[in-house]
């Protein structure tokens, strides 16, 4: 991959943006993207954001769009009386603030302040709703509401919305909007039909602007600006709060954007958005009653940054408290970390290599438990392949790579039989045709009462058999159109492995240097992918591999291992320095992260002198799936079946196929550490699923190109996950997707309203964060630790501004820890210090 392409903006800084196209661009790069649902992936929604300093950002952020970055002060004092934040946290936090040349009275006075502050709350910090600047809609509010009980924001976002909805549908209606004109251009037009609307002047009036308002985007933008009287000095901070005021269309129209430039393309729906945003302002601004926009407000528009240097200093005690809860966090980690465990002085049985997932790590140490004899490693759930998967007789084509890459390759199905190939292809073909066909009836606008009236009590009984309990395996997606025999015969497969085996060994080389897999193999090596189990869950794929594009893994674990067991493939494998023996076989697998069960693959060809390992890795996941099992049991309310591991087994199999469950598993929640290392370094610590683990061993990367790979990948991935958390967490209205019972599915795939409207509704939902008492997620900043030499690392942040942005803005903060030692320092403020 191309690092460079990880820039969150290709816009200029705020502080150099001279001109108007400068301005729209960077309001633009600002919107972070949101993936559909069937590719739900984590993102950082401050993407945009990570070129400032994140106290900065979040001063801007709560001035533009009235958000918090950081929980309210009486959280803080809650964590303060549960003992989870202390005194030695305080101190720690405000010593890296305000510098070890602090004299020690002014320390204790600061202290003692902030010690009275956690002890006196009942009083918040300052609130996010009504800091923000106000826009003509907020104005409007000060009078009279376009309908009773709605003001003029909701009704205008709600406006917006519907019409995004409607244009960006492709899954879902039976009858689409034409989209040919463009997004503003459809707009304009359905605004200009709809009589609906209170306007001060009439409709005719409106009517005859609209028609009168430019074509292109960029233009309008102009105009309202100058309509407006919104000067250069302000353009950029007004742009940005229009786009943050419907900003889950405006994630959408990002992502339609990024797609695009993934593929060297363009689009321009965001500025589309804007020009939609911005008109409904200056359209309300002319038709409000006189007295309505104040004198002044324009302008202020252009001393934004002077009130976000105010808000910054306001939320100074904010950060402090965060960044001392966050120490609280990172201090016994520092110190389990600088201990390794004794690494594995007999060759391992079985290797079995996981995905990063924090959900991994309780796992593995599960495993490491019930058999010594096995190695455990963790590396990014893709397995390296930068693939894209097309199901054999199908026309889908599905990315199966993280959201940052575009597919490089294609990964197909076979059964080593090509006849039996095309037969089971036309079988597949035909049964999706016939399943296409019933749904267009279903669909028809003549069946809305004789397909319910004839056909609907056929379907009682499926409705009574969803609603029992139940603990079968659903059939796997990626059999869709095939008998159970049929899907089973077939396997995902890179054609390189069949027609090119010497592309193939290239691959492998890379994907297995970048594992640092290069010698001393196991007799069998366990490539395990990992997927969510749940029902009736519009936000399923968030639950999955986000490393796979928001899919299971299985597609890359099979592919991969179908690909290093070639002979043909292994034997030009050699001559690029990995030697892969007859007595190495790979066997892929599933780690099903709500069950805690692993699910074995293509085991029919495993060597029959490999039955024994084989046979021993299956008894070993089983007991580690108790073990696992039984660990989590307390976090979903089963405490008291952690000691009956088959009855635990039955209630989350049960778990996983209740359409009314809300909370089928936690997922990724309360993730805080990446930790880059060989698994020696951690194995001896209970790390209870809050790491992220990469196995790494610098001795085997002598050009840091493996480093420069996690550090721009993995790490940007981590980052995103815990961002995506944490934003979900501190601001759900504006970054998370609110209440999964009101949720209704928007296109098909979009995303959600709560309810029947509003804006599109991203991130999390509410149920993923709260059990219904407390959070489940503790909103910290990733902390990152690194076994490396401290110049490779610096020679890294150096190379790439993604990765210095990141650190050296406080989005994360990062940990050196000394290779085979038990130094530990943090990079603070562009230096190394003692952790």
């Amino acid at each position: 991959m191309n690092p460079s392409t990880l820039a969150p903006a290709d816009a200029p800084a705020a502080a150099d943006v001279t001109t108007l196209a400068e301005a729209i661009d960077t309001a633009c790069a600002r919107m972070a993207p949101t993936w559909p649902l069937d590719q739900f992936i984590a993102v950082n929604p401050y993407w945009g954001w990570v070129d400032q300093p994140m106290p900065q950002a979040a001063a801007a952020l709560e001035s533009l769009g009235g958000t918090r970055l950081t929980l309210p002060r009486e959280w803080f004092a809650a964590q303060w009386r549960a003992g989870h934040l202390q005194r030695p946290h305080l101190e720690a936090a405000l010593r890296r603030a305000v510098g070890d040349a602090t004299p020690p009275i002014a320390l204790a006075s600061h202290l003692n302040a902030l010690v009275s502050e956690l002890e006196g709350a009942g009083r918040a910090g300052p609130a996010g709703d009504g800091q923000r600047f106000a826009l003509v809609t907020d104005l409007r509010d000060g009078a009279a509401p376009p309908r009773p009980g709605v003001s003029w924001a909701d009704m205008v976002t709600h406006q917006v919305s519907q019409h995004c909805a409607a244009f960006f549908d492709g899954h879902q209606a039976s009858w689409g909007m034409q989209d040919a004109a463009g997004l503003y251009e459809s707009w304009r037009g359905q605004l200009a039909a709809d009589h609906g609307l209170p306007w001060h002047h009439g409709h005719a009036a409106l009517a005859r602007r609209l028609a009168a308002l430019p074509a292109a985007p960029r233009d309008v933008v102009a105009a309202a600006l100058g309509g407006l009287g919104v000067g250069p000095a302000g353009q950029l901070a007004y742009l940005s709060a229009l786009l943050m005021s419907v900003g889950g269309w405006a994630a959408w129209c990002a992502h339609e954007r990024w797609q695009a430039r993934l593929l060297g393309k363009d689009n321009d729906q965001i500025e589309q958005l804007l020009a939609i945003r911005i008109t409904w302002d200056w359209l309300l601004h002319d038709d409000a009653p006189p007295g309505t926009v104040p004198a002044g407000w324009a302008h202020r528009w252009s001393v934004a940054n002077v009130v976000t240097a105010q808000r910054q200093e306001a939320q100074r005690t904010d950060w402090l408290l965060q960044h001392a809860l966050e120490i609280a966090f990172q201090q016994p980690l520092v110190a389990g970390l600088a201990r390794s465990a004794r690494p594995q002085a007999d060759m391992p049985e079985v290797q079995a290599v996981f995905c990063i997932d924090v959900r991994s790590e309780v796992y593995r140490r599960a495993l490491e438990a019930a058999d010594p004899g096995v190695q455990t490693r963790g590396f990014a759930g893709f397995f390296g392949l930068p693939i894209a998967y097309a199901p054999v007789g199908s026309a889908m084509v599905r990315p199966q790579l993280p959201g940052l890459l575009s597919p490089a390759l294609c990964v197909t199905e076979g059964t080593g039989d090509a006849n039996l190939s095309q037969v089971l292809a036309q079988r597949r073909r035909s049964a999706l045709q016939a399943s296409a066909q019933w749904e267009r009836f279903r669909a028809a606008p003549s069946s809305g009462f004789s397909f319910v009236e004839s056909l609907g009590l056929l379907y009682a009984g499926k409705l009574v058999r969803q609603s029992l309990p139940d603990t079968a395996t659903p059939a796997r997606w990626e059999g869709t159109g095939l008998a159970a025999s049929d899907a089973a015969s077939l396997r995902p497969q890179l054609p390189q492995a069949v027609s090119a085996p010497e592309e193939g060994a290239a691959i492998a080389h890379k994907v297995l240097t970048a594992m640092g897999m290069v010698r001393d193999f196991a007799p069998l090596v366990l490539l395990a992918g990992h997927g969510s189990q749940t029902a009736n869950n519009a936000h399923a794929a968030g639950l999955d591999c986000g490393a796979c594009g928001g899919q299971t893994g299985e597609v890359n674990a099979r592919a991969l291992a179908d690909l290093l067991n070639t002979p043909a493939v292994r034997e030009h494998l050699a001559p690029l320095g990995i030697t892969l023996g007859a007595g190495v076989h790979f066997v892929p697998g599933l780690h099903n992260t709500t069950t805690d069960e692993v699910v074995l693959f293509d085991t029919h060809l495993v060597p029959a002198s490999h039955t024994g390992h084989l046979q021993r890795l299956r008894t070993s996941l089983k007991v580690a799936g108790d073990r696992a099992r039984a660990e989590r049991a307390p976090t979903l309310g089963l405490a008291p079946l952690a000691s009956q591991p088959a009855a635990l087994e039955q209630a989350l199999r049960e778990r996983a196929n209740d359409w009314a469950q809300v909370r089928p598993e936690w997922g990724l929640a309360n993730n805080a550490a990446f930790i880059v290392a060989p698994r020696a370094r951690s194995q001896h610590l209970n790390l209870s699923g809050r790491s992220f683990l990469h196995d790494y061993d610098h001795r085997l990367d002598p050009d840091n190109a493996v480093l420069t790979l996690i550090m721009t990948a993995p790490m940007v991935v981590t980052n995103w996950i815990n961002m995506q958390y944490h934003a979900s967490t501190v601001d759900n209205r504006r970054y998370g997707s609110g209440n999964k019972l009101l949720h209704n599915v928007v296109g098909g795939r979009l995303g959600v309203f709560e309810g029947n409207g509003g804006d599109l509704r991203i991130g999390l939902p509410l149920q993923s964060l709260h059990d219904g008492e407390t959070l489940r997620h503790t909103p910290l900043r990733l902390s990152v630790f690194i076994e490396a030499p401290r110049e490779a690392i610096d020679a890294v942040m150096d190379q790439h501004a993604v990765v210095r942005h990141l650190i050296g803005n406080g989005w994360m903060h990062l940990f050196w820890l000394e290779p085979q030692g038990a130094g530990v320092a943090q990079w603070w403020r562009g230096k190394w210090v003692a952790a």
